[in-house]
């Protein structure tokens, strides 16, 4: 008997296939192709295969395949010791998934990778020669990424963008009867010089221009209305006057051979129109209600404004409004409430409204550990104080304490900060409606 010959190893295969979802490997062997072959193979073999693991996704990045990550760690706990797939590029497209099977190999944990074609063993020539066809095929990959990039400045340089064409043309891609690549649109030209026209010329704002273009019935060639976002892009895009900047950001600049819609004179005239913005202060004024309510005409979300009189004494009073945002539909004429009166409402309510009681709880709490932003509130503190005491002496399952957590929503409606009123109202999982200055709630 020869001692030093090795007992040979039993191998317990996993079978992996992949296919990407990408384009570059349109033409790979389905998933299905790839384990029906190679489980002939390990018939006609008599291989062993323990599990088959399988999944959709790119192997150009290294660790970002979840079910190849979980087969090269069921590996290093030995519940397998041999891969089974339909070609080295299955498993890696990339030199760190490609390290991390080369370690599993120089470890010992994993013995063999079986190929259609051929086999790789833990031995020198037949990891070098993995290594080489795997590199192989990221070095295909990152070609075809150059590739790419050269044909987008090629086509930058010969004055043709690189994406879809923007509202008002229409690509070309495959036509043989033209050499241009982006060309007008014959349907939607003239609306989209009106568009700059009413910005430069008549002052219109772009929210005006957007009820304009839903009036008229207007659409994109998907069949949708042009969002307001929409509108903005389109008076901000220098292609219409004949530039372009690819890729956007870069400061790279092209001239365009497509026909412009639009003067340069044109559009610097609406980007001095689009750069008067409203007052920046406004934007950070905080309207707590607004996020608790929906318009009930239309089902939009609620805004609120500042409203300042002066009284024939001389006294400036503020009045805030809340009222239909009018994102869904521009023509919605859902009336106004005061702040005021939808506070009294909202009162009158409190026995039917629903609460997160753990969440008021923990603001009590919060409270008392911030007295020091109280000090000139004395009033307030006593409230909380005498609250607090009161409230710990209710058992956590009575009602009582439901009635404590009420009377707290009470006070800070009343007399909190918008700060305040906007945390406590996180907490309240009733849904409003405003319908004709009245609060309704949501079922």
């Amino acid at each position: 008997m020869d001692y030093n010959t090795k007992p040979e190893i039993s191998l317990e295969y996993c079978l992996y296939a992949r296919k990407s979802s990408e384009s570059d490997e349109r033409q790979t062997m389905s998933i299905d192709s790839q384990i029906d072959e190679m489980m002939t193979l390990a018939k006609r073999d008599e291989l062993k295969i323990k599990e088959v693991k399988k999944e959709s996704h790119s192997a150009k990045s290294s660790g970002t395949r979840p079910v190849f990550m979980e087969l090269l760690q069921e590996v290093r706990q030995k519940k397998f010791n041999a891969i089974l797939t339909w070609a080295p590029d299955r498993l890696s497209r990339n030199a760190g998934d490609l390290g991390s099977v080369v370690d599993l190999m120089d470890q010992g944990k994993l013995v063999k990778i079986q190929t259609y074609s051929q086999s790789f063993s833990n031995n020198p020539n037949e990891k070098f020669l993995l290594m080489i066809l795997c590199s192989q095929a990221k070095l295909e990959n990152d070609n075809k990424g150059l590739n790419v990039q050269r044909g987008m400045r090629a086509k930058c340089l010969m004055g043709w963008r690189p994406s879809i064409a923007p509202v008002g043309y229409l690509n070309q891609n495959g036509d043989p009867s033209t050499t241009e690549l982006i060309v007008v649109d014959p349907e939607r030209e003239n609306f989209v010089r009106q568009i700059f026209d009413r910005m430069a010329n008549q002052g219109q704002s772009g929210r005006t221009i957007k009820m304009w273009l839903d009036r008229i019935g207007f659409e994109s060639r998907t069949g949708k209305r042009l969002a307001l976002s929409k509108v903005y892009a389109t008076l901000k895009n220098p292609f219409y006057y004949g530039e372009f900047e690819f890729p956007v950001g870069s400061g790279t600049w092209y001239k365009g051979k497509h026909k412009p819609l639009i003067t340069k004179e044109l559009f610097d005239k609406a980007q001095l129109h689009l750069q008067i913005q409203p007052d920046k202060g406004y934007k950070n004024k905080l309207f707590p209600f607004k996020k608790i309510f929906k318009c009930g005409k239309c089902g939009g979300g609620i805004t609120a404004e500042e409203k300042y009189r002066k009284l024939l004494n001389g006294r400036i009073v503020k009045h805030i409004y809340y009222h239909c945002g009018r994102s869904r539909d521009f023509e919605c004429d859902e009336p106004y409430i005061t702040e005021r009166d939808l506070i009294k409402q909202l009162i009158a309510k409190i026995d039917v409204i629903k609460f997160n009681s753990l969440g008021i709880t923990r603001k009590i709490q919060e409270d008392i550990e911030r007295y020091h932003r109280l000090k000139t509130q004395v009033l307030h503190q006593e409230f909380i104080d005498g609250y607090l005491a009161e409230f710990n002496r209710i058992p956590e399952s009575g009602n009582d304490k439901n009635e404590m957590m009420k009377n707290y929503l009470l006070h800070i409606l009343q007399i909190g900060t918008a700060e305040e009123r906007l945390e406590v109202l996180s907490f309240i999982k009733t849904k409003f409606i405003l319908s004709q200055r009245e609060i309704i709630i949501e079922k």
